[in-house]
């Protein structure tokens, strides 16, 4: 079993979080932020993720250290799923279009922390999320996580369709990269 919970508790964000890897892409998301959660739902259903987020969060605030510790988190109970990481493809690289837009995110599950996020939002926010939040959120997961991502929104108009096709992107990546096809470490170090 590739599953993992993680409660962390600050005093700005009280946030429970599990996730089975091998799951079916069943979705039980209650953020605070209803355009993020919105998001988690899809990377479940997309990933085929069985995810639980649930954060009780200074939103009155803003949005940001919300969706910045659910990716803490969220990055956490992925790189404890994974354990040795013995047996995964390790890279996947995803085009999803969104109506107009068209995202790709390629990933590297290699132990070294490493984001890099190309993509300009015309709005300042979609729903109740602000845009520049999406990025924040990538960046929290990566570097607990331990991954490297490269994700660039290749064009687009609406700031909805961009973000969507980033996070199925993602989750479409993230599942491909952690799939078991061996019972060998995907590295010439033997270790990941």
């Amino acid at each position: 079993m590739r599953s993992y919970k993680v409660e962390r508790n600050t005093l700005e964000t009280q946030i429970l979080v599990e996730i089975d890897l091998d799951g079916t892409g069943k979705a039980d998301i209650d953020t605070g932020v209803g355009f993020f959660d919105h998001m988690l739902t899809l990377m479940a259903f997309h990933g085929k993720f069985d995810m639980k987020v649930k954060c009780n969060g200074d939103t009155y605030v803003d949005d940001h250290h919300t969706i910045e510790d659910i990716g803490i988190a969220l990055g956490e109970c992925v790189k404890q799923a994974l354990g040795d990481k013995r047996g995964i493809r390790r890279y996947s690289t995803v085009f999803i279009p969104m109506d107009e837009a068209l995202a790709r995110t390629s990933i590297d599950v290699s132990n070294r922390p490493f984001l890099v996020f190309n993509a300009d939002f015309t709005d300042e926010r979609v729903g109740n999320m602000t845009t520049q939040m999406v990025k924040e959120f990538f960046r929290a997961f990566v570097n607990e996580s331990r991954v490297t991502l490269h994700i660039n929104l290749l064009y687009g108009e609406n700031d909805h369709h961009k973000i969507e096709a980033i996070f199925k992107s993602f989750a479409r990546a993230l599942k491909e990269g952690i799939e078991i096809i061996s019972d060998e470490v995907a590295s010439s170090k033997g270790v990941l």
